[in-house]
């Protein structure tokens, strides 16, 4: 009913001494509601919200390209996982297929490493000695900062070069711990260091002074020794004799070599003194040194060596008793790794033998006492296991995220009407593409090269079957078995014979969809991208040049609906003073 009806209504009939309408319920029926005036906000609202009904159909467009883009996103992902797995299988380098272990028959002698790709065999390994690093020891003294005797020491690289270090009081080796440092710091005349190192080690007897090379074997050997014109070995009592030893000399002559004098249990000074004037250096020439043996009236006896020519000194590695000398002893001689690999001799400096068969290195732990160690270079069945099965579960990710698109589900909604609807991209055509792709790839089937034969041509061979539902399943003992008894055979099918196998196969069919600039994916979603910035577009636009004029004009017209209804009580007050009644009588 129109306001002026609703008056006219309360108006019209026989006229009473008194009005029978109020006010109020004027108002009320002029603006249609349960009270009196108008709500401008809440009424422009209303209108507004029925002038937005394409934008709400237009954001519901938006919300499905939304759940649309997760969707297509988590296929996209889940379809490069798989590419992943396929890249890994598909290279000569860091490919799980070329990964080897190797196994030692005794590890506590004998173990060895492999680099990928070393060719699969076994081999025969004899150790017959372990590579040693050379050291030497000083003589005892009271502590690491007593003055040493005033003396020098040489110390000979067995590759060359040498340098003489003097001992005691204001010289470089004033204290063990003096000679240390100096020794460290040395150089030999090439201007190299001495390849030592030096160290004081201290006890409850003293201290003493260790030097060891800084590499094993033969060729970073040294020794340590003192020149003389003149030394007297620790005398022996009535009686005693010498034990079994070794002496090293550096003869008194210009050039001189060296000479090894070996004593024996039992053995006296007179016998030394006699071994030692008739040797010769190691270049054939007699030594330069007389030696003497002396007994005096108690029995004891003595030796001593001295320069023939008296003036040129001589060098002995044996330590001495004599006042004022300090000398070293050899504790390990350094040498050289000694064995025998599938029958070949080899010499190792050191204990890590490389070389020795290609791509192997082996890790010396002792000697085998002639008894062969067995070592099996094999593919790495551990990481091959482990990257078939990272495939099967990346494929199966991504055969499950398609199908449940394709899995129809219902929903009931408040009023209880049910609708049933497949997923979200049920109709997209990369979807459909993508599930026939990935159903092909895993049917691939390898040809070995004319003449070969294998007994890996399928996934079937590798235990590996598809289920009703396009997911794939893996019998792991007959994955295992393949790779246990035909490790070259699985490397090939997933290889082939260029990088051309199983790998690639998939790789290439997925590489349709997954390329970064043309792929299938990125048109999919650069196409939904666009279509829901074409509706953004239209959203802001219908809100500015329509929404926007819509709301000033129906704001206006409604503000001034509610002035006329305000200004209805004093138009009331003059229709009753026209109609007769009395305004101040009461009115209901």
């Amino acid at each position: 009913m129109s306001s002026t009806s609703a008056v006219n209504s309360l108006a019209s009939g026989t006229t009473p001494s008194t009005p029978t309408y109020s006010i109020s319920d004027i108002l009320a029926a002029s603006s249609g509601s349960s009270t009196a005036g108008i709500d401008v906000t809440a009424a422009v609202a209303a209108a507004i919200y029925a002038d937005r009904a394409p934008e709400r159909v237009w954001q519901a467009d938006q919300t499905t390209f939304s759940s649309q883009t997760t969707a297509l996103t988590a296929i996209q992902t889940a379809t490069q996982a798989v590419q992943t797995d396929m890249e890994s299988l598909n290279t000569l380098t860091g490919s799980p297929l070329s990964a080897r272990t190797v196994a030692s028959s005794n590890s506590a002698y004998l173990t060895a490493t492999a680099t990928d790709g070393t060719t699969i065999g076994d081999h025969s390994v004899t150790i017959n000695s372990l590579a040693a690093t050379g050291s030497w020891y000083s003589d005892l003294e009271t502590s690491p900062t007593a003055t040493l005797p005033t003396s020098s020491i040489t110390i000979n690289m067995a590759g060359g070069g040498s340098t003489t270090i003097q001992t005691g009081s204001g010289n470089a080796g004033d204290t063990l711990n003096d000679l240390a440092i100096a020794i460290n710091t040395a150089t030999t005349g090439s201007g190299a260091g001495l390849g030592v190192n030096a160290t004081v080690i201290s006890d409850s007897t003293g201290s003493r002074l260790a030097i060891v090379a800084n590499s094993p074997g033969a060729a970073a050997d040294f020794s340590v020794s003192e020149p003389y014109t003149s030394w007297t070995a620790p005398q022996m009592t009535s009686g005693e004799t010498l034990g079994a030893n070794t002496l090293t000399l550096t003869g008194a002559t210009a050039g001189a070599g060296t000479a090894t004098i070996t004593t024996t249990t039992g053995e006296t000074y007179a016998q030394l003194a006699t071994a030692i004037n008739s040797a010769t250096d190691s270049n054939g020439n007699p030594l330069g040194i007389t030696a003497t043996a002396t007994t005096d009236g108690s029995g004891n006896t003595n030796l001593t060596l001295t320069s023939t020519d008296g003036t040129t000194p001589f060098t002995i590695n044996e330590p001495s008793a004599t006042t004022g000398s300090f000398g070293f002893t050899q504790a390990v001689a350094g040498a050289n790794a000694s064995l025998t690999v599938d029958g070949v001799p080899i010499s190792s400096a050191s204990n890590t033998v490389t070389g020795a068969v290609p791509g192997v290195t082996l890790n010396l732990l002792g000697a085998t006492s002639g008894s062969p160690v067995a070592l099996a270079v094999q593919s790495d069945a551990s990481q091959v296991s482990t990257a078939v099965n990272q495939f099967v579960t990346d494929y199966n990710s991504v055969i499950g995220l398609i199908n449940a698109q394709y899995t129809v589900s219902s929903t009931t909604s408040s009023s209880g009407t049910t609708t049933n609807a497949e997923g979200i991209l049920a109709t997209d055509p990369t979807l459909t593409g993508l599930q026939s792709a990935l159903e092909q790839a895993v049917n691939y089937a390898y040809t070995p090269p004319t003449g070969t034969t294998t007994t890996v041509s399928s996934l079937n061979d590798l235990g590996i079957t598809a289920n009703n539902d396009g997911t794939l399943t893996v019998d792991s003992t007959t994955l295992d078995n393949a790779l246990s008894n035909n490790p070259n055979d699985v490397q090939n099918f997933f290889e082939g014979t260029a990088l051309d196998g199983f790998a690639s196969s998939v790789n290439a069919a997925l590489n349709t969809y997954t390329e970064p600039a043309t792929g299938a994916f990125t048109v999919d979603l650069n196409s939904i991208s666009s279509e829901n910035t074409n509706i953004t577009s239209e959203i802001s636009d219908f809100e500015t040049n329509y929404i926007a004029s819509q709301q000033t004009s129906l704001t206006a017209e409604y503000s001034s609906a509610e002035e006329a209804l305000q200004a209805l009580p004093e138009e009331m007050q003059q229709l009753n003073s026209e109609l007769g009644f009395n305004n101040n009588s009461s009115n209901g």
